[in-house]
């Protein structure tokens, strides 16, 4: 078995989540979403492309609905002994086994909660599953259940958390180590991700960010390479993993001579960055983090270079993004806690100058306010 965490982490968690469920008068939940897998059971695959669910009963049992290719996966990679497969097949429909299986499970005209939030299940899927409960039992969306409860990492999470931050440090320095003019961007790309994987790491559940020049400006990854100019700028955001945990940076670059933009706008990134830090306190809401961004960047005549949101949480995330609940939006009244993990970015982007300049790294929230764990000098790289 590939587990990575104690029996008594994973009884932990199923205690946390039936007592959710209780507070919504739930009888089940069906979850789809492949980190609400994980995290309840260790299960781990790619394989939530395709349908599958996770059922919980009030009374702690589990089944696991999947596909044969996921069969022996779910056997050695979690703690789940009930696991059935649905048939491949032109007329396949996966809800109907999916009500089979619950009406075996007793949940006949019971109130059921849905991840109906959930990239692994498709709108024509989700369609399917609302038809197949429709007079058997009552579907209730129950998305934020296990979000809220993945939000705060308990101890044996922090330490993966920990690691992945060191691999984002590894990765970060071998970047700086590539830049120059004339410098590939594959070339610092692939640098990046072997001193992650040569060091143990994972996969990040999504591409990292390599763009120069203008493309410098962009804020996803998109296919295609250049070199550097000997004068130039380029914008990176990355994520060390470990286990699915991660903990990501992000900065921009310069080759070269820098515009005077670029260090102006550093100073900003810097200065507004470090505003962040301080209101990421316990009991804060995340608007609150979102609102130090805004007031500081504005302050500096930046309003139109910024974006409308500035971080997020960072966990064990799963393809296509490790993107996270809560953000760092306007009015975003989710309350933080001791125990989240945050990654804080100030992204510049103005069009008019092709001037780019991002800064970011990650947090940990502690009972006195939050701590930097990666990226530890935010100096403007010149090389």
């Amino acid at each position: 078995m590939a587990l990575h965490f104690s029996p008594a982490e994973f009884e932990r968690r199923k205690q946390a989540a039936l007592a959710a469920m209780a507070r919504e008068n739930l009888d089940a939940l069906f979850l789809f979403q492949q980190e609400s897998m994980f995290w309840l059971t260790g299960y781990d695959t790619f394989g939530f492309c395709f349908f599958q669910c996770l059922v919980l009963k009030a009374d702690g049992r589990m089944a696991l609905l999947t596909r044969s290719a996921d069969y022996r996966q779910a056997q050695r990679t979690s703690t789940l002994e009930d696991i059935r497969v649905w048939k491949d097949s032109a007329t396949a429909n996966p809800a109907l086994d999916l009500r089979a299986m619950a009406a075996d499970l007793g949940l006949a005209g019971r109130r059921i909660g849905a991840e109906f939030e959930s990239y692994g299940l498709v709108h024509s899927n989700g369609r399917k599953l609302e038809a197949a409960f429709d007079g058997f039992a009552t579907l209730v969306d129950a998305s934020t259940i296990l979000t809220r409860l993945r939000a705060v990492k308990s101890a044996e999470e922090i330490a993966y958390v920990l690691e992945a931050a060191r691999l984002s440090d590894a990765a970060d320095k071998a970047a700086i180590d590539h830049l120059g003019p004339g410098a590939d961007e594959g070339v610092i790309l692939a640098a990046q991700h072997a001193a992650i994987f040569a060091a143990g790491g994972d996969y990040p559940a999504n591409e990292f960010i390599i763009g120069s020049g203008g493309d410098a400006l962009l804020c996803r990854y998109k296919s295609g390479r250049r070199r550097l100019d000997a004068n130039d700028q380029i914008t990176l955001e990355f994520a060390g993993t470990s286990r699915h945990y991660h903990a990501a940076i992000m900065r921009t670059h310069i080759v070269g001579a820098p515009k005077p933009l670029h260090r102006r706008y550093h100073e900003a990134a810097e200065e507004a960055l470090h505003a962040c830090q301080a209101a990421m306190k316990p009991g804060n809401p995340a608007g609150e983090v979102f609102a130090a961004h805004a007031r500081t960047l504005d302050s500096h005549g930046l309003s139109a270079h910024r974006l409308n949101a500035c971080g997020y949480s960072l966990g064990a995330k799963f393809t296509p993004s490790w993107m996270d609940w809560p953000m760092f939006f306007e009015n975003n009244p989710w309350t933080l806690e001791p125990g989240m993990v945050m990654f804080a970015h100030m992204i510049l982007m103005d069009s008019a100058s092709e001037t780019a300049m991002c800064l970011g790294r990650t947090y940990l929230i502690e009972e006195n306010g939050a701590r930097p764990i990666n990226a530890p000098d935010l100096s403007l790289v010149i090389r």
